[in-house]
């Protein structure tokens, strides 16, 4: 077989990177490559794709062809499914150093893949073509089959939402989230596109000029939230990066310059007129950016003096600062204001700087925040959103529920954004037990994960009846993805477990109601909560005071051609709700953190919390079939001595 031969055998969990602890799992990938029959010699190393995530590539030199399916059938009975490569390589010989070792930076890149774990099925019909066109672009794949599975090649819950969207742009067709989690592969898909009458699709109309525009319900909701006491800087959005190999300064303040240039969002205002927040939009406006040079014990001293409050009346609310600590390293700080930028909006940033910084001519903007914002206010008086405003007004019926969760000090009598943070990461074994029951239910890891902490949640509150929110990204239409802005809205999702459900059945029930949830996704929650007419207490959010967060943003890290950008971690010292979990599912594991009020929380008590939920998590991946009052979890005096580096062991 030639040289550059290459397929995908399969993984739709992202593999370990190279630096995260996991080089003893790379090896047994190898070792575990080199009991195949023909197959000589074997270099899997994690290769970084076109969406910046990390998966797995096995190099191999081999005595004779393989297939696909002979390949797949000899990994899976040895390996976990997110230990399989998802590239293969083969090649006549591996490059070697003048020492004769393997010469890894020689490895050629993976030119090709075919997605799936089965035989790969091309599309046969010019709907099936159009979708596989559609699923390439969402997942960001050079090729797909008719018969993949979505969620076995990449998908998740936020990309089923943005597939949604691209199908009825590009397809004039309608299906629901619940049709994708149902039909999950192009040939079904393109069986129901069938059955479905059209529905045209109609892009978001520029709004006339005027001297002001109304604001998006996320914005409104935020200028008052940054009004309140202590919350003039718990919406920063703060971030660094650090910045290796000949920066030059002056290029990278032009490149700023034109991304404020591009969006509007970065040149806009807000103001209270005739009693309403409005948003007022500059032609220009002075941005520079701020540049030192520091040692790098003393740039900790500059990146806490950098944060803090803006004045919403005076427009960039954006401020970044250059601090020189090397001849080649630098540490990039941006600080922006969240009424005009989110997390995605923090990564087109950095995406679209690294290629304006290069000199690239960027494709012009569809649309700008403002053109949304006049539009989500037309939307209001349409049925359809009628409809989506009375099925939260049915799912948050009746007595709404307040979590009482036992708390180390006494609630202040106002919020308080008062944080820190405590990171945790989940066993292997578990992990993999995980991903298995979410496949096995035709789930996601986020609503087996969500469904874990509802539990963990009623067993440390007495309850059955909680709130919890979950923040959507908002984008759902595409000419809305390469926006900066603040699109963010959060689901008050009713859950109710009771003990006499088993884990499994529980878990079939909050998959349906968070579907429905993502279905209605788009009903702003600052409206949900004026509707439902709820009590103003100062102490606590208006819905709910916790929040679990599955992570499936993009990476904010960037690679040049002569510069590389990546996240520089620094302390967390503010927490928006009481109690924030966010967990991910890159890198074939699952990581979590609790961020939380720390005038509520101590850090101990965090700590058995964690264990506690790793506890639950180890409970129902072995078995998924337990009862809910069966769940245990650890005693005070068990839990005691946890930490994030003993957390991995306990089982």
């Amino acid at each position: 077989m030639a040289a550059g031969w290459q397929y995908r055998v399969f993984g739709p969990d992202r593999p370990p990177s190279e630096n995260s602890g996991y080089r003893i799992e790379l090896g047994e990938v190898e070792a575990q490559l080199l009991t195949v029959d023909g197959i000589q010699k074997a270099v899997v190393t994690a290769w970084e794709n076109e969406d910046g995530h990390k998966d797995l590539c096995a190099y191999i030199v081999a005595s004779e062809s393989l297939s696909l399916p002979e390949l797949r059938n000899a990994l899976q009975p040895k390996l976990p499914d997110y230990m399989i490569p998802t590239y293969v390589v083969q090649l006549d010989r591996f490059p070697l150093t003048p020492n004769g070792k393997i010469d890894r930076k020689a490895l050629p890149a993976p030119e090709a893949r075919l997605e799936g774990g089965l035989e790969y099925v091309a599309p046969r019909t010019p709907l099936e073509a159009k979708l596989a066109q559609i699923w390439q672009d969402v997942l960001k794949l050079s090729s797909v089959g008719v018969t993949d599975s979505f969620f076995d090649v990449g998908g998740h819950s936020l990309r089923a939402t943005t597939l949604v969207a691209k199908i009825h742009q590009e397809l004039d067709s309608r299906i629901t989230l619940r049709e994708v989690f149902q039909h999950f592969t192009i040939e079904q898909q393109a069986q129901l596109i069938a059955t479905h009458g059209t529905d045209t699709y109609t892009v978001i109309p520029a709004a006339t000029k005027q001297s002001y525009y109304p604001v998006s319900s996320a914005q409104k909701r935020l200028y008052i939230l940054s009004h309140l006491e202590g919350g003039d800087l718990s919406y920063n959005m703060p971030g660094v990066l650090v910045v290796e190999g000949p920066l030059q300064a002056d290029r990278l303040e032009d490149a700023f310059r034109q991304l404020v240039a591009r969006h509007e969002t970065l040149r806009t205002s807000f103001e209270m007129v005739d009693g309403e927040v409005v948003q007022r939009i500059y032609d220009q406006v002075e941005f520079v950016v701020e540049r030192l040079q520091a040692s790098e014990s003393e740039a900790e001293v500059y990146i806490e003096s950098f944060v803090r409050s803006f004045d919403l009346r005076q427009a960039p609310l954006l401020r970044v600062r250059l601090i020189q600590t090397g001849p080649e390293r630098h540490l990039l700080m941006y600080d922006m204001h969240h009424i005009i930028s989110d997390g995605v909006s923090s990564n087109n940033i950095v995406q679209e700087l690294g290629q304006l910084y290069e000199g690239q001519a960027l494709e012009p903007l569809p649309i700008q925040y403002k053109d949304y914002a006049v539009w989500q206010q037309q939307e209001m008086q349409r049925e359809s959103y009628q409809r989506r405003e009375q099925f939260w007004l049915e799912h948050l019926a009746g007595e709404l529920p307040v979590l009482d969760l036992p708390i180390a000090y006494p609630r202040p009598a106002v919020r308080s954004f008062e944080g820190a943070m405590y990171e945790f990461t989940v066993a292997p074994n578990v992990s993999e037990q995980l991903h298995r029951i979410a496949a096995q239910t035709g789930s996601t890891l986020y609503m087996v994960l969500l469904s874990a902490y509802t539990v963990l949640l009623s067993k440390y509150s007495g309850q059955d009846d909680l709130i919890i929110g979950t923040p959507v990204a908002g984008r759902l239409l595409p000419e809305l993805e390469p926006l900066i802005g603040m699109f963010v809205n959060t689901l008050a999702i009713r859950h109710q477990p009771q003990g006499n459900q088993t884990f499994h059945n529980y878990l079939l029930e909050a998959r349906d109601r968070t579907l429905q949830a993502f279905e209605h996704q788009d009903y702003p929650l600052e409206e949900l909560v004026e509707k439902l007419d709820v009590a103003r207490d100062a102490s606590r959010n208006p819905l709910f005071d916790t929040v679990f967060v599955l992570e499936n943003t993009e990476s904010q890290e960037a690679q040049l051609e002569t510069l590389s950008f990546s996240p520089y971690v620094k302390e967390h010292r503010t927490s928006k709700f009481d109690l924030t979990l966010s967990m991910s599912g890159e890198d074939g594991q699952i990581k979590g953190s609790f961020e939380y009020c720390t005038k509520l929380f101590g850090a101990d008590a965090i700590e058995r919390l964690t264990g506690d939920l790793i506890t639950i998590l180890s409970q129902v991946g072995a078995n998924p079939d337990l009862l809910l009052s069966d769940l245990q979890v650890n005693s005070d005096e068990q839990a005691e001595g946890f930490s994030p580096d003993s957390i991995d062991f306990i089982f």
